[in-house]
């Protein structure tokens, strides 16, 4: 059975797929005038995409036909704290309990303005897309449901196995995990590398010594939340001569990393080692400065752009990289930028994930 544009719309959305989801409402423009519907959906829809113009457009006319709509209130009422404007937003949070008392999104924004409610806390929440969690909620992402429950099955099925059958040695029961069970085996200690070196080449050769120290080093910066310097010594493993069994319980190891914030990142090594030796860094987190330039926003939301990394005015420039974000960001292209994003690598070309930008608002 066919759908109306409204349902096929929100399955857009929930799949985060804004663009297509605008795209899809506005050819319908005619049919839907004056539905509430039509207009919450835009207003939601262009709101996640940072179109704040037209977001608040939307909701205007929405507004005309429906005054008491929760998901409205909570829309209009990011609007007005995006821009700082707390005393609105209070306002409408507060509407927004008097009609649903039990409405936890409104709880989480007033006590966000109580404790954090000053201008800089905002521009650096819209940056990163935290501010996101104040927003009308779309439902889970049935695309990410399945991305989901496979690694989950997967690791517990590799976790099964590890804590089974790897024999317990020195513990490191740190502040984060009890990897005792990943820990290297007297056997692999002794006998670390591949035996059988003619079947490939290798980027980095190793001793059964070096071996060992690498992974251990890994362990101790994991306990540390040292998580870039871990996967640079994981790297070298999965880029050396070492066992099969020691890389994949560097694998697994790599599945306990957290994402970083601007706050809590560490170790991000620079630009210059990246290009020099890009193997070493593939899935480090970065935090690189400078200036955008060529940015595209794609159909489906998604948006790229070249980053000139440097200082503010460029005057110590390093080079460029391209970043890639699963959704539109907002960025002023003329003002310096700070990108938060994972290393990848396309073909032998050093790219980034990009997952938060900050640009200060005194620039």
């Amino acid at each position: 059975m066919s759908k109306d544009v409204l349902t096929l719309a929100w399955q857009d959305m929930r799949r985060r797929h804004f663009a297509t989801a605008i795209k899809r409402l506005e050819s319908r423009a005619d049919v839907y005038e004056e539905n509430f519907e039509y207009y919450l959906s835009l207003g939601i829809a262009c709101l996640y995409v940072g179109d704040i113009g037209a977001s608040s457009s939307y909701f205007q006319m929405a507004r005309k036909i429906r005054l008491t709509d929760t998901r409205l209130l909570l829309g209009q009422a990011a609007i007005f704290l995006r821009r700082g404007d707390t005393a609105r937003a209070l306002q409408y949070y507060l509407e927004i309990k008097e009609n649903d008392p039990t409405n936890k999104i409104a709880d989480s924004a007033m006590e966000f303005l109580r404790i954090h409610g000053d201008y800089d806390t905002i521009c650096r929440w819209v940056d990163t897309g935290r501010i996101e969690q104040f927003y009308p909620p779309l439902g889970v992402n049935p695309d990410k449901i399945a991305m989901i429950c496979l690694p989950i099955i997967a690791c517990v099925v590799g976790c099964v196995c590890a804590f089974s059958f790897f024999p317990r040695g020195q513990q490191y029961t740190g502040p984060r995990a009890d990897l005792s069970k990943l820990e290297l085996t007297v056997d692999e200690k002794s006998d670390a590398k591949e035996k059988d070196m003619s079947t490939q080449s290798y980027k980095f050769v190793l001793s059964n010594k070096e071996i060992t120290k690498k992974y251990d080093n890994a362990l101790q910066y994991f306990q540390s939340h040292r998580d870039n310097a871990a996967q640079i010594e994981l790297n070298y493993l999965l880029n050396s001569n070492a066992a099969l069994s020691i890389k994949q319980k560097a694998a697994v190891l790599m599945g306990y990393f957290e994402t970083p914030d601007f706050d809590s990142i560490k170790d991000v090594p620079s630009y210059s080692d990246v290009v020099s030796n890009y193997l070493l860094y593939v899935d480090c987190w970065v935090d690189w400065g400078g200036k955008i330039s060529n940015a595209v926003t794609y159909e489906n939301g998604s948006y790229s752009c070249d980053l000139l990394v440097g200082d503010e005015s460029l005057s110590k420039y390093e080079g460029t990289v391209n970043v890639k974000f699963d959704s539109t960001p907002v960025i002023d292209g003329s003002q310096p930028v700070r990108i938060l994003g994972k290393i990848v690598i396309d073909g032998s070309t050093v790219c980034l994930k990009g997952r938060a930008v900050y640009q200060s608002i005194y620039n």
